[in-house]
């Protein structure tokens, strides 16, 4: 059927009227995403949750008016990966009623916290290595309790009329993991819950993004939401079975109560090589103290934070999917042995099977999405994996002067993600446990200078 193009135009002229006639609303919704005592955590990396220090959320936000609804929602976990990802970022579209391409989902990375991947827990069961990565059934009522909150939140949306833009310093906490030696490969790798070596600890800072970012949405006078962003490793200690948020969640948590009515959402940054090794000697002392010193950047930029008017034809939504590299020293075959063999240590086969899902992920043709907000001059980047602060200070050169934010760990299949550089220097990231290759880092710097683009 040819359909007129007198007639295409002006369809396209009515929604397009019709979008920039609407207002512009916000819902922001929260869920319990504590796990039992006796679930695995960091996805069978340490003990399982002997006790609760703190609960667990997963909390987001939804932007309406600006199209299909938006969704952006960050998690205390330590990671969701592959399938998992898949079925979080579904069960929210359906619950927002938008698509999945417009959800994005990422976690906050600490360590006495759990994490999914469906696939990876499925193939460890039928090895009989069930419930040592993950807790596949407690998953599944989180993802339920999630939907059936944002689904309510989105019920319950208010108008926005203006976005706050802010940024601070935060002073003594992120730090280089990988100090490099004379032949500029990593001679000393700091140890992300506690710098003990004196050599690390009076090392400089190194290759560091400072800077905690702010995006705040207001009703008029009236503060509804802000989100921050910062790029650290978010350990303090770890590792006794202790479920708890860190040193981010007590940060998030100050910030609340300073702001009452005002729900926080906080982001993990391009953190995958950053930590707090050189401020933190791993004693339960540093904990709120590394907290205070991240809720006062993020004080000092709600502060600075600069109010505009923001309205439903300022908002946008752009994605670019991409196909990541796996690295060559994973083969199919040889993580299948791995995996089925007894004599193998567990950890390593949990490894294996993590891998394993990746490999085929990727070998199928499925992609992972790489997605920008804009929010009028501001842009918000969204990326996958533990990725280098490296591509956090890249985006942000695209656009001299303007405000960009980066959250990373969305999908967390690919682990590590670091600079081309970055595997030829070595170090326990690249060098161990990253499963993409070097040429990554053109994929993605391509996607996102395609997401930055005027």
């Amino acid at each position: 059927m040819n359909i007129p193009r007198c007639l295409l135009i002006a369809c396209w002229l009515t929604v397009t009227a019709a979008v920039a006639a609407a207002p512009l609303r916000v819902a922001t919704f929260q869920a319990d995403a504590t796990p039992p005592v006796g679930a695995p955590l960091c996805n069978g990396l340490v003990p399982p949750a002997r006790k609760i220090v703190t609960p667990l959320s997963a909390r987001g936000i939804i932007l309406l008016g600006a199209g299909q609804p938006i969704v952006l929602c960050a998690m205390d976990w330590v990671g969701i990966a592959n399938e998992s990802h898949d079925a979080f970022r579904q069960a929210l579209a359906a619950a927002a009623k938008t698509t999945v391409d417009r959800v994005t989902l990422h976690s906050l990375h600490q360590h006495d916290a759990p994490g999914s991947d469906f696939a990876t827990e499925r193939l460890l069961a039928a090895q009989g290595l069930a419930r040592l990565y993950s807790d596949a059934e407690f998953d599944r009522r989180v993802i339920e309790r999630l939907a059936t909150a944002a689904r309510a939140a989105a019920e319950k949306a208010e108008p926005v009329t203006q976005v706050g833009l802010g940024s601070g310093t935060v002073s003594e906490v992120a730090s280089n993991r990988n100090i490099l030696g004379p032949n500029g490969r990593v001679a000393i790798q700091r140890n992300s819950a506690g710098g003990r070596n004196p050599a690390a600890r009076a090392a400089p800072e190194g290759t560091i993004d400072p800077q905690v970012r702010l995006v705040s949405f207001w009703n008029g006078e009236r503060a509804l939401a802000a989100l921050t962003y910062y790029a650290t490793h978010p350990q303090s200690y770890y590792g006794k079975g202790d479920v708890n948020w860190d040193f981010v969640g007590l940060a998030r948590e100050l910030r609340e109560k300073a702001l009452p009515g005002v729900v926080h959402i906080h982001f993990n940054g391009a953190g995958g090589n950053v930590a707090a090794g050189k401020y933190n000697d791993g004693s339960p002392a540093m904990r709120p103290i590394l907290a205070e010193r991240l809720a006062a950047g993020m004080r000092t930029a709600w502060e600075k934070q600069q109010k505009t008017s923001l309205a439903a034809a300022n908002v946008g939504w752009s994605i670019q999917e991409v196909a990541l590299p796996v690295r060559s020293t994973l083969k199919e075959a040889e993580l299948r042995a791995k995996l089925a063999d007894p004599r193998v240590e567990k950890a390593m086969r949990l490894r294996a099977a993590r891998d394993l899902v990746f490999v085929q992920r990727m070998e199928s043709g499925r992609k992972i999405p790489v997605t920008c907000l804009r929010l009028g001059a501001a842009r918000v980047l969204h990326l996958p994996g533990e990725l280098f602060v490296e591509y956090q200070l890249a985006a942000q050169s695209l656009r001299p002067g303007e405000f960009v934010a980066m959250a990373a760990y969305g999908d967390l299949g690919p682990g590590y993600i670091g600079t081309q550089s970055a595997y030829e220097r070595g170090g326990y990231e690249t060098g161990i446990v990253s499963r993409v290759a070097p040429s990554v880092e053109g994929v993605l710097t391509d996607a996102i200078g395609k997401l930055l683009a005027p």
